[in-house]
């Protein structure tokens, strides 16, 4: 594609069709517009969780301003419990209980001085569903259900100590005593252990880690007091609740702790308590419950334990994974000047520069190596204790440093990024993937520069595992070092056939596997295939139905456990998930495996999101949406969704407002590729009435056809607010071409406009445009080439691809040159190679075609653009004496957090657009800006 004239992009537009809107009644016209103070008290339902059972649903209830609620529901009647305050529940095995966060409320927080903020604590409240009885505890840090349901850990904050009363250990004489300084990261504080059945509750002080093993028997903590040099490791019974204290230390700081899920052992890691955590060096000890008998684990002078080494038996209790260390030392500490000599010793003066030292064969350029320093001092190396013969084997090493770890007993996946990580920066992310030995740590490579994210999948068997490489599926054979391309000779593609980046295209993906290893499921864009693992053949699960109806299949509702792959049985009935790509509807579809077919559960103009499932039961949650129809939750089971009961009823706040609907159109662009959008009309919309446009996007967005607008303010547009007040919403897809993504996206942008004034929606003389981000880019680059939008509100844009190309992302610290070459931005090659094609893409260099107003915003803490882009742009408009505001909010990053920020742009953004787009009067701030004005500061 080449760049096209103004002119010719302003004509790009063709003979299109839009498809049909809902068939919906209209809101009454004598509702009360919608404000940005109804958005703020609009609830929204968030971390809904199941009972093990099927029993109980509990879910978050979210104001997008305010205090949160907890709402749980017993599935089978109609019984339900609101708890004030209440977010992120967790809920018994049994369903009997369920426990909420209890955070500090807005208003306490908002009064509270800063001083005053950082001592805030959450809480937590626990229900009795039977009862409905609640108990709130206060300063609560961490709270957990043991898995069988029978126990409660609530684990509080650290006292603080009260500054204004003297200390009570210190002597009459007023002389301190020598107490031994503790570090935060040793310091423990008040456990209490809550057995459900009878209330009954026992105390632990000084608690540092604590474990529950997942049958139900034991509990084991570790409590460390170093001022009063008592360390001990506490077992309790859950059965009889008894305690004991079964490894009492002087002077041996306890630091993490397990049990074995078959009740036998308890692992423990322990070092000496005088010397700092940051260097203390480790031991391992296993612990016999039955005799008491304590056993130390070999240890190497090549590998250490330290602070992070975190235990977990498998659960068959045959391993012991926990991670070591090559080396183990204090944290460096620079010299001080400290005397009159000192101020001349080069040692000591040199000792305090500023200083960060940038080489070209770094492995990571140093804002990068920075932001992954803490990460990197966290990180251990995985190895694995055999406990029948106290084997100990190294997975996990310097060069191989990450281990993929499920229940495998014989091999595990270790990959490795090092070989790429300087070529990071202009290619994107690669790893090296092997087949690990837990037995030997025999290290086989099976995977070269493999895309990250295009991860290999072990079988639960561990007799193969699976990759997507180069637009093929590949089957290894771990005991034959073979591979088998699986779909070799299918006739359809299984790389991403929407891909347009400058990059190889990635694979669906994978299902589930088989029992015993005979198969696995694998996806293609539309279709299920069954795949047999012996012959290497398979067949389309889901009958060819997908790729014909443009039906995307996949499986949903198995039970969620990240330690534990998914597998099926033969013969075994599976639920799937059905996304329409023509309607954009979803449905629930049922197939059996080893039979070719699908049966329609339930389909329609609506968007199905499966939630949760529940682990004993066949119970799953999902949520049933519209744009008209809010996202409450239903329960049903597993193979029935169509006789789904609703649980929720948070569709009813949008009663008292006007609503729209949705509608699909098609069109098709100046290169005669068809294209999908979203048009969403103003409420009480009039036929033959034009009406000012808003036109949102960033890539596909027609999938958002059934979505229910999010009730927020933040740095997007609120669809319904603006609905409500008079504007429709035009949310088109863009299909970019490599090497041209402004041209591209400003052809599919002006196409589609004109298709929504030729329906006789649009008014042309008020079409706005607002983008975030990549939109932002879009944005800023539209208006350079077309006149068709009024007002323009570009969020975050990049500017001038030439300088942003080497700029760094400063959450991550990584250069953005990847993104130019094989990322988002699509250039394809480098700035040096193709030095035009930035400059071609970038708004900065056609400033002076701008006849659109623009408001542009950023964050000065933007941690994914850098904020100068927004800078370039004002000042480059500003130069060329084009209409434009820029808004910098202060210690923001590259999404607004601050609250008061979020509203007072989406207010600015309201009045930006109702001038240049209805003609109502300009804001004060827009006429003449706002002069910079320090206030005073609070008391």
């Amino acid at each position: 594609m080449k760049s096209l004239p103004i002119a010719s992009l302003l004509l790009a537009s063709a003979s299109l069709v839009s498809a049909g809107c809902y068939a919906a009644a209209s809101s009454p016209s004598n509702h009360n517009p919608m404000t940005t103070n109804d958005i703020m008290k609009f609830e929204s339902l968030k971390k809904p969780v199941i009972s093990a059972n099927g029993a109980v649903l509990a879910v978050e209830v979210a104001p997008d301003r305010g205090d949160s609620h907890g709402l749980v529901q017993m599935l089978a009647s109609s019984n339900k419990f609101t708890l004030d305050g209440a977010s992120k529940p967790q809920v018994s095995r049994d369903g009997r209980f369920a426990a909420f966060v209890v955070k500090t409320s807005l208003l306490e927080k908002a009064t509270a001085s800063e001083k005053e903020r950082k001592k805030l604590k959450s809480g937590m409240v626990l229900l009795d569903t039977e009862t409905g009885k609640e108990t709130r505890f206060e300063r609560v840090k961490e709270f957990k259900f043991n898995e069988s349901g029978t126990h409660l850990a609530v684990w509080f904050e650290a006292k603080e100590k009260d500054k204004s009363t003297k200390d009570k250990s210190e002597p009459e004489s007023g002389k301190k005593e020598n107490k031994a300084k503790v570090d935060k990261f040793d310091k423990g504080s008040e456990f209490r252990l809550i057995a459900l059945d009878s209330g009954a509750s026992q105390n632990i002080a000084n608690v540092t880690r604590f474990y529950f093993d997942k049958l139900g028997k034991h509990l084991v903590l570790a409590s460390n007091n170093i001022e009063a040099k008592k360390h001990q490791l506490v077992l309790v019974s859950l059965s009889s609740n008894k305690r004991e204290v079964v490894r009492q230390f002087n002077n041996q700081q306890i630091g993490e702790v397990s049990l074995s899920e078959d009740g036998k052992y308890i692992a423990f890691t322990h070092g000496d308590s005088e010397q700092a955590p940051f260097g203390r060096e480790y031991r391992l000890s296993l612990l016999d419950i039955a005799s008491g008998e304590v056993k130390a684990a070999p240890v190497s002078k090549e590998w250490k334990l330290n602070r992070y080494s975190e235990l977990r038996f498998s659960q068959d209790s045959e391993r012991l994974f926990f991670g070591r260390v090559p080396q183990v030392s204090q944290q460096l500490a620079l010299s001080k000047i400290l005397k009159q000599e000192d101020l001349f010793n080069e040692k000591i003066i040199t000792d305090q520069r500023k200083l960060r030292v940038w080489h070209g064969d770094d492995a990571r350029i140093k804002p990068n190596e920075i932001e992954q320093y803490k990460k990197e001092i966290k990180r251990t190396y995985l190895a694995v204790l055999h406990l029948k013969g106290n084997n100990l084997v190294q997975l996990a090493d310097t060069q191989v440093p990450d281990v993929s770890l499920q229940e495998q007993s014989r091999y595990v996946l270790g990959s490795s990024d090092i070989p790429y990580r300087k070529m990071i920066t202009w290619a994107g992310f690669y790893r090296d993937f092997y087949l690990i030995d837990l037995n030997t740590g025999h290290k086989t490579s099976i995977l070269i520069q493999q895309p990250s994210k295009q991860k290999p999948k072990l079988s639960p068997n561990e007799r193969f595992a699976v990759y997507y490489q180069q637009g093929d599926v590949y089957l290894y054979q771990i005991s034959q070092a073979r591979r088998h391309n699986l779909t070799k000779g299918l006739k359809v593609p299984f790389a991403d056939e929407d891909h347009d980046y400058p990059s190889n295209a990635p694979g669906y993906g994978f299902g589930p596997w088989l029992e015993n290893d005979a198969g696995l499921l694998i996806y293609d864009k539309y279709d299920i295939w069954q795949m047999n693992t012996a012959s290497f053949e398979g067949f389309k699960l889901t009958a060819g139905k997908g790729r014909k109806q443009g039906i995307q299949y996949r499986v949903t509702g198995l039970v969620d456990d990240e330690n534990t792959p998914d597998v099926l049985k033969t013969n075994q009935s599976l639920l799937l998930h059905g996304y329409n790509e023509k309607s954009k509807g979803d449905g629930y579809y049922k197939a059996k495996l080893g039979t070719s077919g699908v049966t329609t559960l339930m389909e329609g103009d609506y968007k199905l999101t499966t939630l949760a499932r529940s682990q004993d039961a066949e119970t799953i949650i999902f949520s049933k949406e519209r744009y008209d129809i809010f996202p409450d939750l239903y329960s049903a089971e597993y193979l029935a969704p169509q006789k789904a009961k609703r649980q929720t009823d948070l569709d009813a706040q949008k009663q008292q407002f006007n609503w729209s609907q949705s509608e699909l159109v098609h069109w098709t662009n100046g290169d005669g590729q068809p294209l999908d959008g979203v048009l969403i009309k103003p409420t009480n919309y009039v036929e033959g009435q034009k009406y000012p446009v808003l036109v949102y996007f960033y890539r596909f967005m027609s999938d958002r056809l059934n979505a229910f607008p999010q009730m927020k303010l933040n740095h997007r547009p609120n669809f319904a607010w603006y609905a409500d007040n008079g504007y429709a919403i035009f949310l088109p897809d863009i299909r970019f071409e490599v090497g041209y993504p402004g041209a591209s996206s400003v052809q599919a942008l002006t196409s589609g406009v004109q298709k929504i004034i030729e329906m006789g929606v649009g008014d042309p003389d008020a079409i706005g445009i607002q983008g975030h981000s990549w939109g932002g880019y879009q944005t800023a680059f539209a208006v350079t080439q077309t006149h068709i939008f009024k007002a323009a509100v570009t969020g975050a844009p990049v500017s001038n691809m030439t300088s942003a190309y080497s700029g760094i992302r400063h959450g991550s610290g990584l250069a953005r040159q990847f993104q130019y070459e094989t990322g988002q931005s699509r250039i394809g090659e480098s700035l040096f190679k193709s030095p035009q094609k930035y400059i071609e893409n970038s708004p900065i260099f056609y400033v002076e075609r701008i006849k659109t107003p623009m408001m542009i915003m950023f964050g000065d803490k933007d941690d994914a653009v850098p904020w100068e882009q927004g800078v370039e742009l004002y000042l480059a408009m500003r130069r060329a004496g084009k209409d434009v505001v820029f808004l910098q909010y202060e210690n923001e990053p590259h999404h607004l957090k601050k609250y008061p920020n979020k509203l007072d742009y989406s207010i600015r953004m309201m009045e930006y657009f109702d001038h240049y787009l209805k003609g109502k009067p300009a804001s004060k701030w827009l006429t003449q800006g706002e002069a910079y004005t320090e206030y005073k500061k609070a008391d």
